[in-house]
């Protein structure tokens, strides 16, 4: 992409309404420059904001980002501390220019199971923005597909078994009520960062006809230009649905 082209060569008519991006490259990032793995996860929160600014300018509605999945809980106990550090202090830096900007926060995933105090700044950054109309930020934090799915079907078994559910009558948009994502259109675009062909386990039942693009480019690399040439490639695309 030239240094010419920016949102403006964007065709605001056939933009993706929901973007969901899999932010993978932080640790190799880092290993490739021989750095801490937390340099990396630095650099890209840099990269949020600047992603999360270009949305904002386009027009697309809502940015969902796998921030913190549920099998990251596995790793380093100072790395992971080392996340939620960056996490809070994003959420803090951040939250003046949510409110500048008219972005509301939102979050999915198992939150209880973060540290209290990034749960405080997480639910008041969500409570200050809440009436805000523009851009949709959604972090995915401690989620996962799977464990989405299994919480999903508890619960509707457990309003069946009480019999305010008539098995009958469990369609589609009903299993999407009992999502993390209730409310929220299912993305249009996956983007994955990294060359990595996989869907690690991110919001599995919502992309099931969502267009995906892999680029080999790692997180802490991604640009604004790159990310708009992508938004480009999308509007290239023809979204059929299953249909002829």
């Amino acid at each position: 992409m030239n240094s010419s082209e920016s949102s403006s060569d964007i065709d605001p008519a056939s933009l993706p309404c929901h973007v969901a991006i899999i932010m993978d490259g932080n640790g190799r990032w880092a290993k490739k420059r021989i750095l801490n793995r937390i340099e990396g996860h630095k650099k890209g929160a840099e990269v949020v904001r600047a992603i999360v600014r270009t949305c904002r300018e386009t027009g697309i509605s809502i940015l969902t980002l796998y921030a913190f999945s549920t099998e990251n809980w596995q790793r380093p106990k100072t790395e992971i501390f080392a996340l939620m550090t960056l996490l809070k202090n994003f959420l803090e830096s951040e939250l003046k220019e949510m409110l500048d900007n008219n972005i509301r926060l939102n979050a999915i995933g198992q939150i209880e199971k973060l540290p209290e105090n990034v749960q405080q700044v997480l639910h008041k950054t969500m409570a200050l923005t809440k009436k805000n109309n523009g851009l949709m930020l959604n972090l995915a934090l401690s989620y996962g597909g799977r464990a989405e799915i299994v919480r999903m079907v508890r619960e509707i078994a457990i309003k069946t078994k009480e019999g305010d559910i008539d098995p009958d009558f469990i369609t589609s948009e009903l299993v999407s009520d009992f999502l993390y994502t209730k409310g929220i259109p299912d993305p249009d675009l996956l983007i994955r960062t990294s060359g990595e062909m996989r869907i690690s386990n991110f919001l599995l039942w919502q992309i099931a006809y969502t267009e995906i693009f892999v680029t080999k480019t790692l997180w802490p690399d991604f640009s604004k230009q790159e990310f708009l040439e992508i938004l480009k490639h999308y509007q290239h695309r023809e979204r059929r649905f299953g249909k002829v």
